[in-house]
Order: structure tokens, then sequence, then C-alpha cells
């Protein structure tokens, strides 16, 4: 993963903006691959997400005897890839949390596809990860690509709204509250709650019911 990476004033790291993405891309084809496809329910016990990365895709993984089956994330040209490809309608069904944590402990930090479902898109941006858009007709050539030369390094650039490869560059789409909010680093609620404790501790101290907070 390649992210805006700088140093405040204070000379701490800060990761939070994302501007670009480089690295491998594994492509999964098919329209309408839902939820429960990416992390079968059963795998949602897990409640810290730790192991979260053993589970994406895992009923067409393994077969009940834990014996790998052909499937793009079983194949050692995709090892190490993060950035996944997918077609239309990637991540319907359930509005699971656990279905972009699988991908994302499994390595994906950035997805590329025709079209998404709302809350998976949603949930992935809340995490950090970029969920952007390309016309069927430039999926099909970047899946090709990639299939035939699986060495090949994407670069998503959501400042330029690019995505390049050794072959060119092409236009994406990604709705621009999201985009902001990854380049700006918006994106991360948590960290943009405990960065501003001081204001929220000041701004709950004024409400009645919450006396004694942080006492």
């Amino acid at each position: 993963m390649s992210g805006n990476i700088s140093k405040n004033a204070g000379g701490h790291v800060d990761s939070r903006q994302i501007k670009q993405i480089s690295g491998k891309a594994i492509p999964a084809r098919g329209n309408n691959i839902d939820t429960d496809r990416i992390i079968p329910a059963r795998y949602m016990k897990e409640i810290t997400f730790s192991r979260m990365g053993e589970f994406p895709f895992y009923d067409e993984r393994f077969d009940s005897n834990g014996n790998q089956k052909p499937h793009p994330f079983n194949d050692p040209r995709y090892r190490g890839a993060s950035i996944l490809l997918v077609n239309q309608n990637f991540g319907c069904g359930s509005s699971r949390e656990h279905a972009p944590q699988a991908l994302y402990r499994f390595g994906i930090h950035a997805i590329i596809g025709e079209s998404f479902a709302a809350i998976f898109a949603g949930n992935c941006v809340m995490m950090g990860i970029p969920t952007v858009t390309v016309a069927a007709g430039v999926m099909e050539q970047l899946m090709k690509d990639v299939e035939t030369h699986p060495e090949t390094s994407l670069t998503l650039n959501l400042a330029t709204k690019t995505i390049s490869n050794p072959s060119g560059q092409v236009a994406l789409d990604i709705p621009e509250t999201a985009r902001k909010a990854l380049m700006e680093g918006f994106w991360d609620s948590t960290s943009l709650l405990l960065a501003n404790s001081d204001k929220v501790k000041t701004a709950l101290s004024r409400l009645p019911y919450m006396t004694g907070f942080g006492d």
C-alpha cells in the first residue's frame, strides 16, 4: 500500500490521508458477489476481527476437508496483491462489516469495480479502503491484463482520479464525499475523536446529563 504518509508539526507520523495506493491486483470475476460469499456467516463470531484474513471466500476456496479449490485468492501468482478487481454490484446482501474486514486483513487495501452495494462501499471507506468504479469495458481489460501478467502493478491515484499501469492510464470514479474523506483523513472517525478528545470532553461537560464525565 502506498499512501500519503507525512509528519505533522510535532514530528508524529500521520498515515490517515490516503491519496495513492500501488500494488499487484487480484481479479475476482462475477456479478452480484454478496457478503455471505465474501465472509460466510459462521465466521462472524470473531469479535476483534483479528483472524478475519483467514476466511474471505472460504467456502469457494476450500472443500469440506480443508483442501484448496481453484480460486484467485489461492492462486500463488496473485500472492501479495493489495488491489481487488471486481465486476457489478460487489458486496451486495447483508450489511456485515466483517466482509471488508476480511478482505483488508487478507491484504486488500483498495477495490476497483464496475459497481458496489452502497452499504459495503460505505463500510470500506470507514476502514480506509477506497472503492472506485470504472466502465465494464475498462474492467474487462484490467482483468485480462492482470490474468495475463499477474506481476503487473497498478497505481490508484485519488488526487488525479486515475488508474495507471505499464500500458497506460484510465479514469476512475468515486463519490466526492468518499474521495475527500480518504484524502483528508476524515474516514478514520475513531482517530479523529481521539485527536480531539479535549474538545469532546469540553462539549460533554456542558451537557447536564453527562456530569462527572472523565472523573
